[in-house]
């Protein structure tokens, strides 16, 4: 039998409350990373999400392995809109970047920092101290694959994929695969030169994928012949309370404007299955 509603919310609330002093109680710096360059970590975020970005940031700034730079990429005129809290973070660089809806917690980084290891991120959610520790021992024993902490089944029948509403989701393998695709929403480590030469095409991915970041960059990791692997265990996402209010994800599971679906058939259009090429 199904819990009710008011019993799923309460045990939210339990486990909300449990993060946020869990991040608060954390003492003491970060180790160095050990990856043979620099490390980034980045993520965007806009004004209907600042009211609980801070907790987030904390909970990437106090991790136990410290990247070389955190970087907050926000829309011209936001800045002057973010909490004085948050401007004090110590080890937060702040940027804007002209509006490129979810690709802004990549793109950006992509191109200020082409030979850097980037980690990026959503600003709605927990992050335990060891987040970005499992992701980067990961990178070191698999250093040209990409890592994940939550991963589905990109699943195919005759040439074409399924509709995404069928997939395998939140897969609990420790694997890398072909079909292993990468979600972004409790993080995503590229190494260097991971994605394929298209992918900071802003013509090309805001026409074919505008809503679908994920979609867009499997299909670059693919192409690129790089192997995505999902680095073990199911991930409990821990959403902080009233982030949620504006998200892209009802647009992109919603079953009358399937957003990943149109993106998929988008790139399907454009360039086929994805597979490796030159």
């Amino acid at each position: 039998m199904a819990e009710p509603n008011w019993f799923r919310y309460l045990k939210w609330r339990r486990r909300v409350a449990k993060a946020r002093r869990e991040v608060l109680s954390r003492k003491g710096q970060g180790r160095p990373h050990g990856l043979a360059g620099r490390l980034i970590v980045s993520l965007t975020s806009y004004p209907p999400r600042f009211g609980s970005l801070e907790i987030t940031l904390r909970s990437i700034l106090t991790q136990s392995v410290a990247p070389d730079e955190v970087i907050l990429w926000l829309e011209p005129g936001h800045e002057e809109q973010l909490p004085p809290a948050i401007r004090a973070l110590p080890g937060l660089s702040i940027r804007s970047h002209e509006f490129l809806r979810s690709y802004m917690k990549i793109i950006p980084t992509l191109l200020a920092y082409p030979e850097a290891t980037i980690v990026t991120f959503d600003d709605d959610v927990y992050y335990p101290r060891d987040w970005l520790e499992r992701l980067v021992e990961a990178a070191k024993a698999s250093p040209r694959q990409i890592m994940v902490h939550r991963a589905h089944r990109f699943t195919v029948r005759d040439g074409q994929p399924l509709p995404y509403g069928a997939w395998q989701k939140n897969i609990s393998e420790t694997e890398s695969a072909a079909d292993v695709f990468l979600t972004g929403v409790h993080g995503v480590l590229y190494p260097p030169h991971s994605l394929y030469k298209d992918v900071t095409r802003k013509e090309l991915f805001m026409t074919l994928a505008p809503m679908a970041d994920d979609v867009w960059l499997y299909w670059m990791a693919r192409m690129q012949g790089t192997l995505i692997r999902h680095v073990g265990g199911r991930t409990r996402i821990i959403e902080w309370p009233g982030s949620q209010e504006v998200s892209l994800k009802s647009f992109n599971i919603n079953e009358e404007t399937r957003g990943n679906d149109q993106a998929i058939a988008g790139m399907m259009g454009h360039y086929g299955l994805p597979e490796p090429r030159s």
